[in-house]
């Protein structure tokens, strides 16, 4: 398993100041990606228990309020283990922060029985379409991608969007 790279501050991948952890490898390579870079399952850096630490240490910090996992594909079979072992370990430290994951993977059809979902608050789901793509949609890069609401889903046993004050987004 390898990541792309770690961003200590990141303000574009959920709310608030997040670290994001960029992992390598996707088979979807959709038209328009914003990260080709990450498509190949040979590149970056390997994926050790230190990452997980360092990942944790630059948590630490007040200002930051959560977690962000993306790619390349978190939930793909060559990746979901060490997204689930990073998400676990994140929410055993951090239980009062947040982790949101980008997926190309739907919730409702391929992860459902999936353990990391314990662990996730939010899921932006499904495969980034260049045709339905919008640059004022939030958090999400085309109009068929979904922001779940993890919780409420598993514990309503259907899909919940994300709501933030009120509105969905």
């Amino acid at each position: 398993m390898r990541y792309h790279r770690i961003r200590k501050m990141d303000i574009s991948n959920g709310p608030g100041v997040r670290v994001s952890i960029f992992l390598q490898g996707c088979t979807f390579q959709c038209e328009g990606c914003f990260n080709p870079e990450t498509h190949d399952f040979r590149g970056g850096e390997t994926f050790t228990k230190e990452t997980i630490q360092k990942v944790l240490d630059l948590c630490v910090y007040d200002h930051i309020v959560g977690l962000s996992i993306l790619g390349g594909e978190p939930m793909h079979p060559k990746n979901i283990e060490v997204t689930t072992s990073l998400a676990k370990a994140f929410k055993e430290q951090y239980p009062n922060k947040t982790i949101w994951v980008w997926t190309g993977f739907l919730m409702d059809g391929d992860l459902m029985d999936k353990e990391v979902l314990k662990y996730i608050d939010v899921l932006v789901d499904g495969r980034f379409e260049l045709k339905k793509s919008n640059p004022l949609l939030k958090w999400r890069g085309s109009s068929n991608q979904r922001v779940i609401d993890v919780q409420a889903s598993l514990k309503n046993k259907r899909i919940v969007l994300y709501e933030k004050e009120g509105i969905v987004v």
